[in-house]
């Protein structure tokens, strides 16, 4: 595909994923207000430590093949079956076994209403793996406005479903049959889109050659959600399940916002280093763009929830939940620095190169449930604090990763953090100070507060890194007329100015 045509897909995906983003954690955040006021952080706790254990089933499932299917030069009838009858025999022996040990689980959480939840839960596991062969299928077709269309429909409908129940007293059910029923729109309608059927061809050798690559996936993925049930469990067990639900909506606001833009830009990231990893040249432009938007439309986002939280998570989820505000802001931070490996994942995958990256991910993983069992002692607060510094630390061994696999100076994977690092700082200082001023009218100073961070973040982008605005209008999919406008608002040449990095 030509360079310029792949472009322009690529952004009209991520445009796509971005909206369907935008509505669905808009129309979250609206139902998650709804929740707060009528459930407890214990119940959210409970369900927390339920979901970190429920990816385990459906990642031991897929065991890799669906990425394995879009990174693959050309799969066939007989591909796709292997993988969707394999994922499904597992997903049965899987789901049998978490149902038998839930009371195991639940006496080591010390929660037991935990067991019932898992059992339930179990239900949601099961869709998500009949829909991994046709996501799959759809995404490397870069049809991401079908992906996008199917889960927002889904999303709704779980959140409708969430909030009747909540008003109807239905407790943490509210939040289970939420995800079973998102799950389950979204499998049934990614068959439909996709138009795949399976057949009985099974082959032990395209098998293998899937689960050899799968394996370094899965490791991954396996890792990241046994790091998640691991610190799930270390706080439910030192601090409570209320301090584990407290925990859990300052990552639920921390994560809306990276995924907002970011989480967009992954799935269609992954397609695109995959078709352009023979040149050398097209890969590092790619990478080096995608890398400087992420961190300069994403990290906004993230210093407005450091400046906002002391106003915005009280007012917002009401007061019991103002315990959240410390692990919000901490979490917000680290979020910034951590912005770019959610590049990377795709980039080591699109080339390959997965056990790189599992090895990568093993060792953070383990510094960082190491050091959240050494700063639970200190509370909720040292445990966020914990997660800052692990990120650091990670993000400048992964600068070294990068720039080793690709012969770069470590100067140019650091560049895109380097440049953003002033311009959040100051922005963040401006606006906690006018946050500070006003603090005697909430609504007036949570408004004020972001506007003037907002204004002193674009101001400073324009005068420090232009050239990232200039890349965000070089893959515009508008008519050339509008791309100009744009750029003549900032003062910018959007010709010259989009192929810098």
């Amino acid at each position: 595909m030509p360079e310029e045509a792949l472009g322009r897909r690529a952004a009209a995906g991520v445009l796509w994923l971005a909206a369907n983003r935008w509505a669905v954690r808009a129309s979250g955040f609206v139902t998650l207000m709804v929740l707060t006021r009528q459930l407890s952080p214990a119940e959210f706790g409970v369900v927390a430590a339920a979901m970190a254990v429920i990816p385990l089933v459906y990642l031991l499932s897929d065991l890799g093949f669906s990425t394995y299917l879009l990174q693959a030069d050309d799969v066939d009838q007989e591909s796709l079956s292997t993988a969707f009858w394999t994922s499904v025999a597992a997903a049965v022996l899987l789901s049998a076994g978490l149902v038998a040990t839930a009371p195991l689980l639940a006496s080591a959480f010390q929660s037991p209403d935990l067991a019932q939840v898992l059992r339930v839960l179990v239900l949601a596991a099961v869709p998500t793996v009949l829909a991994g062969v046709p996501l799959a299928l759809l995404r490397r077709r870069l049809d991401f406005r079908s992906v996008a269309l199917q889960s927002l429909v889904a999303a709704l409908l779980g959140q409708i479903v969430a909030v009747v129940l909540a008003l109807r007293g239905g407790g943490v059910w509210a939040l289970v049959y939420q995800v079973i029923v998102t799950q389950s729109v979204i499998a049934l309608l990614a068959w439909r889109g996709s138009g795949w059927r399976p057949s009985l061809q099974v082959s032990r050798l395209r098998l293998r050659r899937m689960v050899v690559f799968g394996v370094w996936v899965t490791g991954y993925d396996v890792m990241a959600t046994v790091r998640a049930v691991v610190e799930s469990w270390i706080v439910s067990v030192a601090l409570g399940p209320s301090a584990l639900g407290l925990l859990n909506i300052a990552q639920r606001l921390v994560l809306v916002a990276q995924e907002l833009v970011a989480g967009s830009m992954v799935p269609v990231s992954t397609t695109v280093f995959a078709k352009v990893r023979e040149s050398g040249d097209r890969l590092r432009s790619a990478y080096l763009k995608a890398l400087g938007l992420v961190y300069a439309v994403v990290s906004p986002v993230m210093v407005v929830i450091v400046v906002t939280a002391p106003a915005l998570v009280p007012l917002v989820f009401g007061q019991k939940w103002s315990a959240s505000v410390g692990p919000t802001q901490a979490l917000a931070v680290a979020g910034i620095i951590t912005l770019g490996a959610m590049l990377d994942h795709g980039l080591f995958y699109a080339l390959g190169r997965p056990g790189t990256w599992l090895t990568y991910a093993v060792a953070v993983d383990a510094a960082t449930v190491a050091t959240t069992a050494v700063a639970v002692r200190w509370g909720l607060v040292g445990v966020a604090v914990g997660f800052v510094v692990v990120a650091f630390l990670a993000t400048v061994a992964r600068w070294l990763l990068v720039a080793r696999l690709h012969g770069w100076s470590v100067s140019v994977t650091a560049r895109p953090f380097v440049q953003i690092l002033p311009i959040a700082a100051a922005s963040t200082v401006l606006g906690a100070a006018a946050l500070g001023a006003l603090q005697s009218q909430r609504w007036p100073a949570l408004v004020l507060s972001t506007a003037l961070t907002l204004v002193v973040y674009v101001g400073l982008l324009r005068l420090l890194a232009r050239h990232v605005i200039s890349d965000a209008l070089g893959v515009v999919p508008a008519p050339d007329r509008y791309v100009i406008r744009l750029g003549r608002l900032f003062r910018l040449n959007p010709d010259s100015d989009a192929g810098s990095s």
